[in-house]
């Protein structure tokens, strides 16, 4: 916005640039009218075109935003079973008193963490230079659908890794793989490993403490005491649900904001979109994803209030370091090898390792798989947007 004067002895008066690559820099101020003209100036041909180049802009920017919120209502959804299914197969609560507690403690995570994991999607996944409306709709695009089928199949696949593979599909469908950045992508493909041994490692060491100091007590005070701390555990799960996933959702908005030229790079990231996907997110989670659940809760081991508890803790310090570090990883892949490493405390048989094993190839395949579909969904959307 600058200040001009459209000609000697006129007011000044206010102008705003528009740039377009196709005008160039224009001022969007209306023509003066010269007084004394019976009829005033006419718009020209080329204001008039970028008025309406600019409406279009507008009208997908909202578009894309709104379908990025979809997603997040969809990731909220998906991974709700993450949150609940312990809490909800140990019976602690009921199936609509646990989604409400879970869409609760997302929100939270909202007024807790740094925005470390939605910078690395925003910067670190794809290079800023490339991106436009047509990779966000293919990334959105692809992630959805692999969300969607998925969910449908009840398999615990990631949306974190659905929507990390729709932006590597879409950016290399425009730009090859030179439009990576290597080493973000990287990390995000290693601890695709990394999470869920971690939520192993911890979720099997704290039920070795709690199996020591409970040693000497009664099955049924155990329980009695769990299901409280269950609770308090199912809490932390979801509070580094809301504070990994729906970061993600926040980077993919701001890097359009970015490509539509309203938001820098070094400018914060807005409030508004912050507080947009922690709602979505939270939303979807109250509508939970019961065959997921049903997966998550019952057929990888079977819990009690105790292992429940200690499942829920290991992927809740896992995702919080991670948070920490700015690393998106998968709830999904965190709460599975959680659930794992407190069933195997009793043995290798007291895991049933085939449905493990089916949930680790769909980890393998969603990257692939919604980059394959984001690809796609960018050439659908050179023709429609």
């Amino acid at each position: 916005m600058s200040k001009h004067r459209d000609a000697p002895g006129q007011r000044p008066g206010w102008c705003i640039h528009y740039r377009s690559p196709q005008f160039g820099e224009t001022c969007g101020a209306a023509a003066p009218t010269v007084r004394g003209s019976a009829t005033p100036n006419r718009t020209p041909p080329a204001m008039k075109a970028l008025t309406t180049a600019l409406t279009a802009t507008l009208s997908v920017l909202v578009f894309l935003i709104v379908v990025a919120l979809v997603f997040d209502l969809l990731n909220g959804l998906h991974d709700a079973a993450n949150s609940i299914a312990t809490i909800v197969s140990t019976r602690v609560l009921k199936p609509h008193q646990a989604v409400i507690w879970a869409a609760g403690f997302n929100f939270i995570a909202y007024f807790l963490f740094p925005l470390k994991v939605a910078l690395t999607i925003g910067k670190g996944t794809i290079d800023p230079s490339i991106v436009d409306h047509y990779i966000i709709f293919g990334a959105l695009v692809g992630a959805i659908v692999w969300n969607i089928i998925t969910w449908y199949y009840g398999i615990p696949s990631s949306s974190s890794h659905a929507l990390v593979g729709g932006l590597v599909g879409a950016a290399m469908a425009k730009a090859g793989i030179g439009g990576l950045v290597s080493a973000g992508v990287l990390k995000i493909i290693a601890f695709i490993f990394v999470a869920p041994f971690l939520g192993f490692v911890i979720g099997g060491t704290l039920m070795v403490i709690v199996s020591w100091i409970c040693r000497d007590m009664a099955p049924r005070k155990v329980d009695k005491h769990f299901r409280r701390l269950q609770l308090l555990s199912a809490a932390a799960y979801s509070l580094g649900h809301g504070g990994n996933d729906a970061q993600k959702t926040v980077g993919i908005i701001w890097m359009l904001l970015i490509a539509a030229g309203i938001s820098k790079t070094s400018d914060a990231i807005p409030a508004w979109v912050v507080l947009a996907c922690y709602s979505a997110m939270g939303l979807g989670t109250m509508f939970g994803g019961w065959r997921i659940v049903k997966t998550m809760g019952n057929r990888i081991t079977k819990l009690n209030q105790a292992r429940g508890f200690c499942a829920n803790s290991g992927g809740a310090i896992t995702l919080f370091l991670a948070t920490a570090f700015g690393i998106p990883v998968s709830t999904t892949h965190t709460i599975t090898g959680a659930i794992a490493g407190v069933g195997s405390t009793r043995g290798a048989r007291a895991v049933r390792w085939g449905v493990a094993g089916g949930i680790v190839w769909a980890w393998i395949l969603t990257i692939p798989c919604s980059a394959a579909m984001a690809a796609l969904a960018w050439y659908a959307g050179r023709l429609i947007l």
